[in-house]
C-alpha cells in the first residue's frame, strides 16, 4: 500500500473508532509495523490534521474533521452493498479486508443498504499464498518464478508473465504467458507450490499481451 493510501487509511479508522486507537491497532489493520504508524500520524500531524495521542497511549480524531462527501443514489448503493459482499466468494482474504474497508469509507457517505446479503460461498484461499502480492506483480509487469503441480501431479518450475487473476466460484485461475512452453497457460492457485518469486521484468508488454489471450480465449469467462 502506497504511503499517501495509508494515510488516508489511518485518517479513516480514526474518524470511524469509539475510542483511542493504539498503532498496534492501526498496524494489524494497515499490516504495517507500529514504526511505520508512528512515522505517518506525526506526519498526518504536520500537516495539522487533528490527530491527539501518543505512543504507547492511542490516538484519537478530534471532531469537525471531515472528508469530501460521495453521493449516491439508493439503487447505486444497492448495487455496492451486492457487489462488496460478494468479494468474499473470491476466497482471496487481502481483497476481502480492502472490501470492507471501501464499505466503511462509503458508509460514512451513503449507508449501504443491511436488506440485501450474500453467500460468502466460493473459491478457498490457496494455503501458503498471498494473492496480494500475485495482484501487485501484475500492476507492476513483473515476472514470477512459480512451481506448479499440474492435474497429473507433475511437479514444473516455470517464469510466467501474469495477466490477470480470474475469480470463479470453484478455483482462482491466473492467466499467464508461460515462457516455458511459449503460450498462454491458466494456472490454478490452489496448485501453486509456494509463493510466487518475482524474477524480472516485462514492462510494456502487458496490454498487447492480455488482448491476444482476450482474442484467443473469449470463451473462458
Amino acid at each position: 500500500m502506497a504511503r499517501s493510501s495509508r494515510m488516508f487509511e489511518i485518517i479513516q479508522l480514526l474518524r470511524t473508532a469509539r475510542a483511542p486507537l493504539t498503532a498496534q491497532h492501526l498496524a494489524r489493520a494497515l499490516e504495517v509495523t507500529p514504526r511505520t504508524v508512528y512515522r505517518d500520524v506525526a506526519s498526518l500531524q504536520a500537516m495539522r490534521v487533528p490527530i491527539e495521542g501518543a505512543a504507547g497511549i492511542g490516538y484519537i480524531m478530534r471532531s469537525g474533521f471531515d472528508l469530501p462527501p460521495l453521493n449516491f443514489d439508493i439503487e447505486e448503493a444497492e448495487a455496492i452493498t451486492v457487489g462488496l459482499s460478494m468479494i468474499a466468494r473470491t476466497g482471496d482474504k487481502a481483497l476481502g479486508r480492502a472490501a470492507a474497508r471501501a464499505a466503511a469509507k462509503i458508509s460514512q457517505a451513503t449507508p449501504l443498504s443491511e436488506t440485501l446479503l450474500s453467500s460468502t460461498w466460493g473459491a478457498q484461499a490457496p494455503n501458503g499464498i498471498d494473492l496480494s502480492e500475485i495482484r501487485r506483480a501484475i500492476r507492476d509487469e513483473e515476472k514470477l518464478r512459480i512451481e506448479y503441480l499440474d492435474s497429473d501431479n507433475a511437479l514444473s518450475e516455470r517464469v510466467i508473465l501474469p495477466l490477470s487473476i480470474i475469480y470463479y466460484a470453484e478455483a482462482i485461475v491466473l492467466p499467464a504467458w508461460c515462457e516455458l512452453r511459449h503460450d498462454f497457460r491458466h494456472f490454478r492457485a490452489d496448485r501453486l507450490q509456494g509463493q510466487p518469486r518475482p524474477c524480472g521484468s516485462f514492462t510494456g508488454r502487458s496490454e498487447a499481451l492480455r488482448r491476444q489471450w482476450a482474442a484467443e480465449h473469449k470463451g473462458d469467462l
